[in-house]
């Protein structure tokens, strides 16, 4: 996605599910903007399946030569993936009650077969419970994603796995992207088998970075970075149900890596300003100054229970849209101008205790 004289940016995409149909949202949203170029995306299970619908759409569109088609056939591209998801969760059997339809919830807390998953999940792995270890989520990848045109793309893509043996991440950059790395960025340990990829066994990359940033920082030319943030940081009540004390262990531990990687970002800044290092590369590792933003969906999407992460009712995927939307929205009239100009994330309001 390059266009003449535009600001170049990189986004980050982070995973949580259904939720990340908030980031498509967003990403309809920037991609509106001429005065934007993007030049590397990072993502993590949801946040990676965005990441390569998006930069198939912007390989496949760019290909006509015409202004603007790369952005339209990225959003035209992420709007089907995200129907297509919708159509497959009809034959789910998770699905909300009469009753919480009746009150516009959207959880599924209260589904027999959510219930009897989260007892049998507790006795039973994937290997037992789906031993032919299928995923409805391989074939839609399969269908909307040209992995051939990404990999010949100019726009730097990054996805994380974790590595189940070492327990460390896996980053996988556009030039190996397949639907193997993909689905192992996504493979929740408690839903699906292991990806094994060249032998090595993967689960979802949200244990260790949800998203990466570094390979961002370090590899992608833009200096500004826009990170899609979808799972809460901090929460003012103390979860008391079983299941909300589970879903903030989650959340803490998939922010834990988001958290580090920014302190390493801010140090390194820091080290810059004061003049102990300029921009280098050491150990393969370039030091520079970069410019962070963060479009986030905290406010609402806090309000969601866990459960209503495995919603895939369209209704519930277009609310959803239209929240991230208007949260890309608020952004660029607010923090618009300083994209190119100046940090819109203040790291010390991160660290803070």
């Amino acid at each position: 996605m390059s266009r003449a004289g535009a600001r170049r940016i990189s986004l980050a995409l982070q995973g949580g599910g259904a939720h990340g149909a908030f980031t498509w949202g967003v990403l309809d949203r920037l991609l509106q903007e001429e005065s934007l170029s993007v030049s590397g995306i990072s993502g993590t299970s949801a946040g990676a399946m965005n990441a390569v619908v998006l930069a198939s759409g912007l390989a496949k569109g760019s290909e006509s030569g015409e202004s603007g088609a790369d952005a339209g056939e990225a959003r035209r591209a992420l709007a089907q993936f995200w129907r297509d998801v919708s159509r497959d969760g009809r034959m789910s059997p998770l699905q909300r009650t009469a009753f919480d339809r009746l009150l516009g919830n959207w959880s599924l807390a209260r589904n027999p077969a959510y219930l009897a998953f989260e007892v049998a999940s507790r006795f039973f792995s994937p290997y037992d419970l789906n031993p032919l270890n299928i995923n409805p989520l391989r074939e839609i990848i399969d269908a909307h994603v040209d992995f051939e045109a990404i990999r010949a793309s100019q726009v730097a893509v990054f996805i994380s796995a974790t590595n189940v043996h070492t327990g460390r991440a896996r980053i996988f950059d556009h030039r190996e992207m397949t639907a193997d790395a993909v689905m192992a960025s996504a493979c929740l340990p408690f839903l699906f088998q292991a990806v094994e990829i060249d032998g090595v066994p993967y689960w979802d990359g949200g244990y260790m970075g949800n998203p990466p940033l570094v390979p961002l920082y370090e590899k992608a030319e833009a200096d500004d970075i826009i990170l899609v943030q979808i799972n809460p940081v901090a929460r003012e009540t103390t979860p008391r149900t079983a299941a909300e004390i589970q879903n903030r262990i989650n959340e803490i531990t998939f922010n834990a890596s988001l958290l580090a990687q920014l302190r390493f970002i801010d140090q390194a800044a820091k080290l810059i300003d004061q003049g102990f290092m300029s921009r280098l590369t050491l150990g393969g590792s370039s030091f520079r100054r970069v410019r962070l933003h963060r479009i986030g969906g905290a406010d609402q999407l806090a309000k969601l229970d866990a459960t209503s992460k495995l919603n895939a009712e369209w209704g519930f995927l277009q609310h959803l849209r239209d929240l991230g939307r208007a949260a890309a929205e608020d952004f660029l009239e607010t923090h618009g101008a300083d994209i190119g100009r100046r940090s819109t994330l203040d790291l010390r309001l991160e660290f803070a205790d």
